[in-house]
């Protein structure tokens, strides 16, 4: 890789710091292409993306972002799993590494607060924002349906009286 592909790649990754919420570091060491391939996969269907790249450069990309703290866990064979949603990236990398134990969680940073592998798991274990925006309907139509029903109630017995004193009268 000459020098201008470095930089190409540093300014990439700096891009993709700056509209993620959350960057999981981890280590991979004796994975497989195909299980690579399949945590890449996994990483893609939650909307997050994994990323493995020389730890020189991602330090690089790391300075002057608000994950620059990270820079002290590029060691070894690592890999950056970065999203938006800052619970659909902890949550695909705990799941992984919960089925392979050649990956392993380092550590994360959500924003400028430090997470370890704890704390990433802790993170992982919350519902995701699509769950959060579904209760968050849920709870608010909930109220709504209620008074509807209260609002029937009434003159649905009504017309129960009246088809009651209309079958007794067709019965006499």
């Amino acid at each position: 890789m000459d020098r201008a592909q470095k930089e190409a790649v540093v300014a990439d990754l700096s891009a993709r710091f700056a509209d993620s919420a959350i960057l999981v570091v981890t280590q991979q060491s004796g994975m497989t292409v195909a299980e690579s391939s399949a945590l890449r996969q996994e990483v893609r269907d939650a909307g997050a993306s994994h990323q493995v790249s020389k730890n020189r450069l991602v330090k690089r990309a790391l300075e002057g972002t608000k994950f620059a703290a990270l820079s002290e866990l590029m060691t070894g064979p690592t890999s950056l799993t970065m999203s938006a949603d800052p619970v659909a990236a902890a949550k695909v990398c705990v799941e992984f590494a919960k089925k392979n134990e050649k990956l392993t969680i380092v550590g994360a940073a959500f924003g400028e607060q430090m997470l370890d592998s704890e704390g990433v798991k802790a993170l992982a274990s919350l519902p995701s924002l699509d769950e959060l925006r579904g209760k968050i309907v849920g709870l608010l139509q909930a109220p709504a349906g209620k008074i509807a029903s209260v609002l029937q109630a009434p003159g649905g017995q009504l017309a129960r009286v009246i088809a009651a004193y209309g079958a007794k009268d067709e019965a006499a």
